[in-house]
């Protein structure tokens, strides 16, 4: 099986590799289409593996293959008082130097008859749809991947038929340990009421049930108490009677919280293969766009947990951050593992949807040198000239993202931190699908 789990990594590696790739040319695109000189498009980082020049930009592919870029001519603009075409002293503050250098190096390439191809004088919602490129193409490829998986191959869809009645009530506890029933456990308001495999449940309470949230719904929301149940058995409508038991079940919402004193039926559902259309595909990414961006709010909260799970032997969570290598070593597990290739190939599709998902939401963070950081300056220029246009003043200057290099710096240095760290979580205690 060690053949598949490799299998697996390198097929998600490529994946991923083609993800970054096209999530510069999201920058590519527009930023040649409005006129930006652009002198390099690479995949991954460091020493150079191949390239080659076409017109003035050189493609190629480097041997570190945890990001990628596009260089783009000019993205900090000059001192308001200087000449972009001379050379100027550097100051000697803290910070000063190191970001005078930046105005220099970024403007190195500017040859004559180029000043207006430069980044920083693009107007500003043409620098916001520039840098928004690389993320929205990430969510573009997301819609695409899960739509393959929800349209083309179809989702296990829960029916209100009954598949198995639960014998006896166990708890949450008793559960995580494997224990089965004995004849100390009470039975199940399903046993106790004659529910059977095959039946169909028609109503509960009185209220019509069609798929099998609404018969989630309604068992968790009327609690302890008595019920009528209407079901259809081999044809034929008949009316049970039970006493529905409060239990702690695990939230619909959120499967990490519990619930408590939900009303509790014990029955498993039906599932079946079922083809979804646009319309579901869109509300599953909306879903799961909100949870991402819960996620990352909890970020420096679970990384706390990543590094206790690194350096103190702790269990690693499901929903823990995790780096390239990391939903690589899963893409080699849903591999291996022992499910039907259908179901493998559409396990190897949700796993690159949901990192394409989550590294378009990341960029989006405000701050340098993610590409939120380059769309937030963008955006406070295009609201200072509309402020200015209003209140008939003059134009004020471009936004001088330079004065924010020493945070730039900052969080470039955390995020090497967090995937180093990350990386070594995934080598020494990695998630694990299967136990």
């Amino acid at each position: 099986m060690s053949w598949l789990i490799v299998a697996g990594f390198l097929i998600f590696f490529f994946g991923m590799m083609l993800s970054i790739g096209l999530h510069e040319i999201g920058h590519l695109v527009p930023a040649k289409i409005f006129g930006v000189k652009v002198t390099q498009y690479m995949v991954g980082f460091g020493p150079t593996m191949w390239s080659r020049r076409r017109g003035e930009t050189e493609y190629g592919v480097k041997w570190i293959p945890l990001g990628g870029y596009i260089r783009m001519v000019g993205p900090l603009p000059p001192r308001p008082t200087d000449d972009p075409n001379k050379l100027r002293t550097l100051s000697t503050g803290p910070w000063q130097g190191l970001i005078e250098s930046a105005r220099q190096a970024s403007l190195e390439e500017v040859r004559p008859g180029e000043e207006d191809r430069v980044l920083y004088r693009k107007k500003w919602w043409q620098k916001v749809i520039i840098m928004s490129g690389g993320p929205a193409m990430n969510f573009l490829l997301a819609f695409i991947l899960f739509a393959i998986v929800l349209m083309g191959f179809g989702i296990q869809v829960a029916q209100p038929v009954v598949a198995e009645v639960s014998k006896c009530v166990i708890t949450q506890a008793e559960r995580d340990k494997g224990q089965g029933c004995t004849p100390s456990h009470p039975q199940t308001p399903a046993a106790l009421a004659g529910l059977q495999a095959n039946d169909k449940i028609v109503s509960l309470a009185g209220t019509p049930i069609s798929t099998w949230e609404d018969a989630t719904k309604v068992i968790r929301t009327h609690g302890a108490g008595p019920v009528a149940i209407v079901i259809q058995r081999d044809g034929k409508p008949m009316t049970l009677h039970t006493n529905l038991i409060a239990q702690d079940r695990p939230s619909l919402d959120d499967p990490t919280k519990i619930d408590k004193g939900v009303g509790f039926l014990g029955v498993t559902p039906t599932f079946v293969l079922e083809k979804q259309g646009p319309g579901h595909v869109v509300a599953v990414m909306w879903d799961l766009t909100k949870r991402t961006a819960q996620a990352l709010g909890r970020f420096p909260e679970k990384l706390v947990g990543v590094w206790q799970a690194a350096f103190g032997g702790a269990d690693r969570e499901l929903d823990s951050p995790m780096s390239i290598v990391g939903a690589g070593r899963i893409g080699g597990e849903i591999a291996a593992s022992s499910a039907p290739v259908e179901n493998k190939i559409v396990g190897l599709i949700q796993l690159l949807a949901g990192v394409n998902l989550a590294m378009g939401m990341f960029n989006l963070i405000p701050l340098l040198p993610l590409d939120g950081g380059q769309i937030a300056g963008a955006l406070w220029e295009g609201l200072k000239r509309g402020y200015a246009r209003v209140r008939r003043r003059p134009m004020p200057g471009h936004v001088d993202v330079a004065k924010a290099l020493p945070l730039a710096y900052a969080m470039a240095a955390i995020l090497l931190v967090m995937g180093t760290l990350l990386i070594y979580a995934d080598i020494v205690n990695p998630i694990r699908l299967s136990g």
